[in-house]
């Protein structure tokens, strides 16, 4: 019923930036907390950014603080999260999450929904 999809990603070089997109159908985007969490070929999907129902808090992974934001535009229900100073590191398939309960839960298991993926490659 609720349905996300991600856009956005490509290839960057390093000290680059690219915005990612997540369009949310189905039902009431606005009281969802959204986050984003990526995978690195290899590795555990990992926690980066999340915000709550309403945009007044946020929470980031701290291997992204002061490069990556994220923020929503609730009367196009969409989430977005700006990277900039783009790292090799950064190389992932970035995945966006609803939170049912509103919260910016760095938790991936308190999240309800999630989106396909987009894949990022940040070249050094």
């Amino acid at each position: 019923q609720v349905q996300l999809v991600e856009s956005g990603g490509g290839l960057v070089q390093a000290g680059g930036s690219l915005r990612l997109s997540c369009a949310v159908s189905g039902r009431t985007f606005s009281t969802y907390g959204m986050g984003w969490f990526r995978q690195a070929p290899g590795k555990e999907r990992e926690f980066v950014a999340a915000v709550t129902w309403n945009g007044g808090s946020f929470n980031y992974a701290d291997s992204v603080k002061g490069r990556f934001t994220i923020s929503r535009d609730n009367a196009k229900n969409t989430v977005y999260l700006q990277r900039n100073s783009l790292k090799p590191e950064d190389t992932a398939v970035y995945d966006c999450a609803a939170d049912g309960g509103g919260w910016a839960d760095a938790d991936g298991g308190g999240y309800d929904y999630w989106g396909q993926g987009t894949q990022v490659t940040v070249s050094s």
